[in-house]
């Protein structure tokens, strides 16, 4: 099966809808029919390329996007990559004052669960940090 081309509106960094993760892996994810190089966001409204490569990037700029659709997520999965890392409490704190739950695991296992999540029609959203 061929790849299919990007599409125009993710050159800017967006493809709307919700999209389970077919594979991850290489520095970064297919969904959609299509590959990406790098880490993502998955949100209610699109997936979103997500410029954080390693756990120490994860901070409220970073997580903008989430809190912007707060409203829409119950959940918010954060794959660290291929090791476990805690999140700053603080940030945790803002998520939840959002009305955020957060989950920490490897990049892989958020993958599943994400998807798994969306079969079962749940609030969900993801930030996964590509692994090699």
């Amino acid at each position: 099966m061929a790849e299919q081309e990007i599409p125009k509106n993710f050159e800017s960094g967006f493809v709307p809808g919700r999209h389970i993760i077919d594979t991850y892996g290489n520095g970064g994810f297919r969904f959609a029919g299509m590959s990406h190089r790098g880490s993502i966001l998955l949100l209610p409204s699109g997936v979103l390329a997500w410029p954080v490569a390693a756990p120490g990037e994860i901070d409220r700029s970073a997580l903008r996007p989430v809190q912007a659709e707060a409203a829409g997520i119950e959940l918010l999965l954060v794959g660290t990559g291929r090791d476990i890392v805690a999140i700053d409490p603080a940030l945790r704190g803002w998520l939840k004052d959002a009305g955020v739950g957060l989950d920490v695991m490897q990049t892989g296992a958020a993958a599943r669960t994400y998807n798994i999540l969306v079969a079962e029609n749940r609030k969900v959203a993801a930030a996964l940090i590509a692994v090699a």
